[in-house]
This record gives C-alpha cells, structure tokens and sequence, in this order.
C-alpha cells in the first residue's frame, strides 16, 4: 500500500493498494484548502492512471472523490465501485465541482491573477460527467471482488 493523498494533511486521499498484480486505487481525493495543497492536485499523482484496475471509492466528499474526472482524463478506464448513495451524490457533486474549476479559470482571466495565460481547470463539468459512467455501484456492507481478473486478491468489503 502507498499514500499519494491525505499525508501531511487530512485532504486528497488517495491508497494505491497492489497484490497479485492488480492495482487498486482506494479513494480519489481533491486536494483542498491553502493554494499550497490545491496545487498538489496538477502534480503528477505518483501512479500511471492507465494501469489501475480499479477504483473504490469509501464516500462522496470531494477530499475523497473530486479528482476522480481528472484521473479519467488522465487515462484511467476501470470501473469505480461505490455504494447507491456514493453514485448517487456524485452526479451532484462531480458536475458541480467541475462547474466550480471553470469558473474559477474564467474568473482568473478576466482578473488576470493567474501565472498561466490562460489559466485552466484542472477539469471541466463534461469532465466529470463522463467519469460518472465509470461508477458501478455495490450494495453497502456487500461483498464484491473489484478485480475478478486478478489471481488471489480476494474479496474486499464495502465500507462507508
């Protein structure tokens, strides 16, 4: 198991979990709070998203999901397993939070207090829109292999 996220400070987590060749990322965390966390989120997470298996996701606060839309974009084109619930906030909170980063872009360019000209988001609402279909919802407390293809995982637990 290694820490990309939620180290240092209690926001971005992200665990990337490896065993038998399969490589699960628990949670997907937006960094938030001071610019110097927020910056964490443009920085290389410290894994090739193409090469994870799978996504679980423990709930739907944005510390622990918001840079889901930016890990697709990024490549990743495995399943993300989360409660009824979870998905169910995440068609609000996603769309919103990738609204939020273009605006926030916009509003940096038209006040031009922004390094980068121009300043973009870090992901968009149609960003996060499409990430959404990657969700595959589990029953609470139900068992469920995340990666049937990998020899000797297990089965893992859903909890929240």
């Amino acid at each position: 198991m290694t820490f990309h996220g939620a180290t240092d400070t209690v926001t971005g987590s992200r665990y990337l979990v490896e065993r038998d060749g399969a490589r699960i990322l628990v949670d997907c965390g937006l960094f938030q709070g001071p610019k110097k966390l927020r910056l964490r989120n443009w920085e290389n997470p410290g894994f090739d998203a193409a090469t994870l298996d799978a996504v679980i996701l423990t709930h739907a606060h944005i510390d622990h999901t918001g840079y889901l839309p930016k890990l697709c974009k990024a490549g990743f084109r495995g399943r993300v397993f989360c409660t009824h619930g979870t998905r169910d906030l995440l068609k609000i909170l996603l769309p919103d939070s990738g609204h939020l980063q273009e605006e926030e872009a916009r509003q940096a360019n038209r006040h031009a207090y922004s390094r980068h000209r121009p300043a973009l988001p870090l992901y968009t609402r149609a960003d996060a829109e499409a990430g959404l279909e990657q969700l595959s919802p589990v029953p609470y407390c139900e068992t469920f292999a995340p990666n049937a293809t990998a020899p000797g995982l297990g089965d893992t637990e859903v909890l929240e």
